[in-house]
């Protein structure tokens, strides 16, 4: 074979971002928190990941390899790993979540581009969130956030049940008085979507799995959540 026909074929580029997405009819804005209103890119949320495979090796006396398979099956069958060593283990999960939560943020750099996204869309701006109310307030205020939310509904919030239980998306909606035939959730966790699909919302896949994973309940697809909001065509815009 001559050199260039034995050359691999370059890589397919990534999909798009979906573009110019109808949300006329929104008027509430949920979003996830970590790998949503960030890129996962950053590796931010692993440093919060070694911790909790620190805090399982800890309490369960495994090595960590194996403490993080433990983890691993937690968070899909629990929602959370917290949740999963509230089944198996006693544990305080207040000093478990001040303790996984207490990593640095240098990765994280606000985004303007996301800030201009979030200030055209009109209504209340919500974030709903497995992690807690102290690492919302963190994570937020690093990317200058705060001002573009109206509220924050977290795990203590939920009674440490995380998403996607179906009680903890009533208890927010209630919270903030939200009608889900109105309101847009924005979730980087495919499973996370069913339960706000089944109640009526719009929802959005943002992230690493938005073009791969395969779903009726996932309506709409964003690889980058800023170009997404930006293109998003919304009530009062002319069409």
């Amino acid at each position: 074979m001559t050199g260039p026909a034995s050359q691999a074929a370059p890589e397919a580029a990534a999909p798009a971002t979906e573009i110019g997405a109808d949300l006329r009819h929104v008027r509430s804005w949920i979003f996830d928190l970590d790998n949503t209103l960030y890129p996962p890119e950053t590796q931010f949320l692993r440093q919060v990941e070694q911790r909790i495979n620190q805090y399982v090796v800890r309490t369960s006396g495994l090595e960590s390899a194996e403490a993080l398979s433990v983890q691993r099956g937690y968070l899909h069958d629990y929602g959370t790993s917290l949740a999963g060593l509230m089944m198996h283990y006693e544990i305080d999960p207040h000093h478990f979540l001040a303790e996984v939560h207490d990593v640095p943020l240098d990765v994280l750099t606000p985004d303007p581009g996301l800030h201009a996204a979030l200030e055209r869309l009109t209504g209340p701006r919500l974030i709903f969130t497995n992690g807690s109310a102290g690492h919302a307030e963190r994570v937020m205020a690093k990317l200058e956030l705060t001002p573009f939310f109206d509220g924050v509904f977290a795990l203590e919030d939920a009674d440490l049940i995380p998403k996607p239980d179906p009680r903890t998306f009533h208890k927010m909606l209630e919270r903030f008085g939200v009608d889900p035939a109105t309101a847009c959730f924005f979730e980087d966790t495919p499973k996370n979507l069913e339960p706000a699909h089944d109640l009526g919302m719009t929802t959005v896949l943002v992230g690493t799995k938005a073009f791969t994973a395969e779903g009726d309940h996932i309506q709409h697809r964003a690889a980058s959540l800023g170009p997404f909001l930006t293109t998003a065509v919304l009530d009062g815009d002319a069409l």
